[in-house]
């Protein structure tokens, strides 16, 4: 090898016993006492999680959040140290927690928290002080308060602030949403769905961990990971109970059904996606058998329309900003949701699904549309584009 000399023996001695404090000779790094310590203490918590054991979870220090998650069905829950700032008799730790809900979850939710820790100089032992979200982190719900749960036939419905009632009716609307995704979706998915329903917008936003403003008039939103399904292990269905209150029986079913079919399809929703197919997809899945006409589906785009104002393209991405106009929102996810039907009616449900997925087959935006409409739909943007624009007319006009 160029370069390489020889090292006397004794010069390996003094450069081990040099670097010691930071690198054992072997290659591995000296372990922090104190991580280690706090690493201890937190693997004892979990334990006592998983166990329901409040007594020992009381002895790891503070034990309010205990109570709150304690009927929240768990099969794993562990805790893993990143860093640990101490000064003094106090510590802060960097950690991720990991959980996952008992027959729901295909892999484990991970969330950022900030664990701050207090040492016994009796006992020379460290005890938690508080356990919180970290910065930019959303809430779990029993940061929230007391979990209330009720399973349905599909569904598993976590709830703080909510009696048991409503949070039934939400477990029975999603009940229904499963089977009616599962009739349009021929995709391979869980078939199960969980729902978190907060007492407020305000704490929908903190599960979300993102401002009040961003939500209001949204009636739900779903979490999760695309790319793939190795990458969509645990989704989520918040709920804004502020908006959701508002609507009717079919607005509410529609809502439940729309947020499941983004769990079902989730796997196959990839950054190639746009947010025309994969919310206008949902919307299609929702209304599929509510007998609503395109009129009466999309008033927003239907005045559009009836007073000149035709898109000239598909709505983009940024139309469905949450914080963008209201109007024009609503045109987003209208326009989305007739081009979903238009395939469905001209090509067939099969072929809709099939287009679906192969966009979400490509890695990237920059020719996902184009390649599957011309692979599955014999079609080419432009051509589908002046399709949509007279289905418009015709439906709308």
């Amino acid at each position: 090898m160029a370069g390489r000399r020889r090292v006397s023996g004794s010069s390996v001695v003094a450069l081990c016993l040099l670097l010691v404090s930071l690198v054992a000779c072997g290659g591995r790094t000296t372990a922090d006492p104190v991580r280690t310590e706090v690493q201890r203490v937190l693997d004892r918590r979990a334990a006592a999680v998983l166990g329901h054991d409040r007594s020992a979870y009381a002895r790891t220090g503070a034990a309010d959040s205990f109570d709150n998650l304690a009927a929240v069905p768990l099969t794993a829950w562990s805790y893993r140290v990143t860093d640990v700032d101490r000064t003094g008799d106090t510590a802060t730790a960097d950690v991720e927690l990991n959980y996952r809900l008992d027959g729901y979850d295909r892999g484990p939710v991970t969330t950022r928290r900030t664990v701050r820790l207090d040492r016994d100089g009796a006992d020379d032992r460290w005890s938690v002080e508080s356990d919180r979200p970290a910065e930019k982190s959303g809430q779990q719900p029993w940061d929230q308060g007391t979990v209330r749960v009720v399973r349905g036939t599909h569904s598993l419905v976590l709830g703080v602030g909510q009696s048991t009632e409503a949070l039934r009716g939400f477990a029975d609307l999603a009940d229904r949403a499963v089977p009616a995704v599962s009739e349009a979706w021929d995709g391979d998915w869980a078939r199960r769905v969980v729902v978190l329903v907060p007492d407020s917008l305000e704490a929908m936003a903190g599960l979300l961990g993102s401002p009040a403003s961003s939500y209001r008039g949204i009636a739900a939103v779903t979490t999760g990971e695309t790319g793939g399904r190795e990458h969509a292990p645990a989704d989520r269905i918040i709920v804004n109970p502020d908006a959701y209150g508002l609507l009717g029986t079919l607005g509410k079913q529609v809502v439940l059904t729309h947020e499941t079919t983004h769990v079902a399809t989730r796997a196959d929703t990839t950054a190639a996606t746009p947010l025309w197919l994969s919310e206008g997809y949902a919307d299609w899945a929702g209304y599929r058998d509510s007998g609503r006409t395109p009129a009466q589906a999309a008033p927003e785009l239907a005045r559009a329309v009836s007073e000149g104002r035709m898109p000239a393209d598909l709505p983009a991405d940024e139309d469905f900003g949450f914080t963008a106009d209201a109007d024009r929102l609503a045109r987003a996810y209208e326009g989305g949701w007739l081009a979903c039907l238009m395939i469905a009616d001209q090509w067939g449900e099969d072929r809709l699904d099939a287009f679906y997925r192969a966009v979400g087959a490509h890695d990237r935006r920059a020719g996902a549309v184009e390649d599957a409409m011309h692979e599955v739909l014999g079609t080419t943007p432009e051509e589908f584009t002046a399709r949509w624009r007279e289905y418009l007319r015709t439906e709308l006009g």
